[in-house]
């Protein structure tokens, strides 16, 4: 009877792997769900004359649900395709405006193509990968504050405010754990490279690199 059991057990393990494995392997679909936080890392120009002197801004993070696909082309390389809800950042002043409160706030999306490298075997329940890959970031919807008005058109009508939409690299460190033979989680953090201009009602501009970093966590289904 022992003997009968662990045989039983064997086998049962050795199907279950062969079924992770496959889970794994070229050919397989993945699908995500998740959370990210991106938090803008950024270095601002001047904004155009007439303005004071070291006029700056800077851009607080917001966290959004995000979706991704995947595909395994091989046992180690994929794609994944990430996209999620719009994110909406507070504009606010550095420099010498660094105190004067929000300016305004922008929406955008930033949907990225990756390629990645997938590290260990297929069969592996820990995978740490590595991706590089392009991110359109699309901006819309910016709105200038009352403070915006007061500093760039004191008196007059409000500031209005748009932001360039722009493409950048974008490179990921991650790993994956799959905890039985369809269902895993997910963690990386993304760098990407991103320059944009913002333009004024009142004519004035300012360049700003916003180089993001993104942090995420999803759970996910191969299939």
């Amino acid at each position: 009877m022992t003997h009968g059991i662990k045989t039983l057990a064997i086998a049962a393990l050795a199907l279950f792997g062969s079924t992770a494995a496959l889970a794994q392997s070229a050919g397989t679909w993945m699908v995500k769900a998740g959370a990210n936080q991106i938090a803008p890392q950024v270095k601002s120009d001047d904004l155009s004359a007439s303005s004071l002197p070291n006029s700056k801004v800077d851009v607080k993070s917001d966290t959004q649900a995000i979706f991704t696909l995947g595909y395994m082309l091989t046992d180690n390389v994929s794609l994944e395709f990430f996209a999620g809800l719009p994110y909406k950042h507070e504009v606010v002043g550095d420099g010498s405006l660094s105190g004067v409160g929000k300016l305004g706030t922008i929406k955008q999306v930033s949907p990225t193509l990756f390629a990645q490298y997938r590290f260990l075997e297929a069969s592996s329940p820990f995978r740490p990968y590595v991706g590089a890959g392009l991110t359109y970031a699309h901006f819309y919807g910016a709105e200038g504050s009352g403070t915006l008005t007061a500093l760039t058109n004191p008196g007059g009508t409000p500031t209005s405010m748009s932001v360039d939409s722009a493409f950048g690299p974008s490179f990921q460190l991650g790993l994956s754990y799959q905890f039985n033979e369809h269902w895993f989680v997910d963690g990386s953090v993304i760098k990407t490279y991103l320059k944009t201009t913002t333009k004024l009602s009142t004519g004035q501009s300012i360049d700003t690199k916003l180089d993001p970093i993104s942090t995420n966590l999803s759970v996910g289904y191969r299939f």
